[in-house]
């Protein structure tokens, strides 16, 4: 190729990677596109390899040359990247068949393993766990590895009938196709199985990511979110006293079902200023969160939890003999052992929808929620879209009346 035609492909993809970045930033995300020579990568704010918990701004070389046709999957493993970010699975060990920068002991140009599917998947699980960032958290990473990956990995291996199977691209489409369109769970699996692709140097289908996409609220399930009403008289239906605190907290503060159990509940006593802290041992870290509505701190008798917080009911909480995910199991276990006609999350969904009708800025909400404002907004598009709306059409209107009233004048 001439230098001309060098210069041009060059400044083409330049140009592309510019449009995507100016996208990216719109939408609030940290991560960027970047060319460095002949390859494409990503960079931006990922976790330390140290294992410190915080997180500064690096590079993930994607092992991507730098062409327009490649620019399209780099975006796709940038915004896998970002899922993986918001949903606390990020692992550099799983990135190590395109990043040269990989911890020790791994290697940049892995091949895909001997053995068979099982054998696939254990090394998977090991390289998951030898991630220094999990060492520092072992109780986080057993929870995260049980409800972000094991369940995709198990239904991989039962779809792939035996041991011997050989790990491909149509098992991993069949696994992920097994999920219901526009569910959690096809997304969370879709970022599970992808991870594994890259462990063992398989490569994915092109249009991976628009198949595993669906995070948020199914259509036919946010027209079901109960009404601040509702939620009133359903903990009636809630005979134990212990666990209408627990409704209580999850309604008023949006709780995660387990955050309940995993929260600082002394600012609930009188004279507090009712603001309580997620503890860092939740999923997301610490956060803070405020009531809304405030009223409701004393309709559900939270007061009590400030000074007695073993007036919740005795649920292990010893993260060296349970996991987060089996205290939010056992909340919601609670919830259908009172034929309550909602979940948990109905009452965390129906919180952040409050914050959005009062117009509380949709950053400061997902910070509450302990999320980032890129999954806010697309589980909450609907109303925070209605929302914006109604605020421009009253704004025009105001400007309109006031146009009015100055003709007449």
């Amino acid at each position: 190729m001439s230098t001309s035609a060098t210069a041009a492909a060059t400044a083409a993809v330049d140009g592309l990677i510019r449009q995507h970045n100016a996208r990216l930033s719109l939408a609030g995300l940290g991560l960027r596109l970047e060319r460095r020579g002949g390859r494409i990568g990503l960079r931006g704010p990922l976790p330390c390899r140290s294992g410190s918990g915080r997180r500064r701004v690096q590079r993930l070389s994607l092992g991507l040359p730098a062409t327009v046709e490649a620019v399209a999957e780099a975006l796709a493993r940038l915004r896998e990247v970002q899922r993986q970010l918001e949903l606390d699975t990020f692992a550099w060990a799983l990135w190590s068949a395109s990043s040269p920068d990989a911890p020790p002991g791994t290697s940049g140009e892995e091949a895909p393993l001997a053995g068979g599917l099982e054998a696939a998947v254990s090394a998977f699980e090991q390289a998951f766990f030898s991630d220094p960032r999990r060492r520092r958290n072992p109780a986080g990473s057993r929870t995260t590895w049980t409800a972000a990956y094991r369940p995709y990995l198990r239904r991989l291996t039962d779809l792939g009938g035996g041991q011997n199977r050989p790990l491909d691209p149509a098992l991993l489409l069949q696994t992920l196709e097994s999920y219901a369109p526009g569910s959690r769970s096809r997304q969370q699996c879709g970022t599970a199985l992808a991870a594994l692709a890259r462990q063992v140097g398989l490569e994915l289908p092109s249009d991976w990511t628009e198949r595993a996409a669906g995070y948020g609220l199914h259509v036919a399930r946010f027209r079901q979110l109960p009404s601040d009403h509702q939620i009133l008289e359903l903990v009636d239906q809630v005979p134990n006293p212990g666990w209408r605190l627990v409704y209580g907290l999850i309604a008023c503060y949006g709780l995660r079902n387990h955050e309940a159990f995993f929260s600082d509940l002394s600012p609930l006593a009188p004279g507090g200023d009712r603001v309580i802290r997620v503890l860092p041992t939740s999923k997301t870290g610490e956060h803070q969160v405020w009531p809304f509505q405030p009223h409701w701190v004393e309709r559900f008798g939270l007061e009590r939890l400030g000074a007695d917080p073993a007036a919740l009911p005795p649920v292990c909480t010893d993260l060296r003999r349970t996991t987060l995910q089996q205290v939010g199991r056992r909340v919601a276990e609670q919830f259908r052992r009172y034929d309550l006609p909602i979940t948990p999350y109905d009452l965390r969904h129906a919180w952040a929808v409050r914050t959005i009708h009062i117009g509380l800025p949709d950053t400061v909400a997902a910070r509450m929620m302990g999320h980032s404002v890129a999954i806010h907004t697309r589980t909450y598009h609907h109303w925070i879209t209605r929302r914006d709306q109604q605020q421009a059409v009253d704004a025009a209107l105001a400007r309109q009346g006031g146009l009015a009233g100055q003709d007449a004048a």
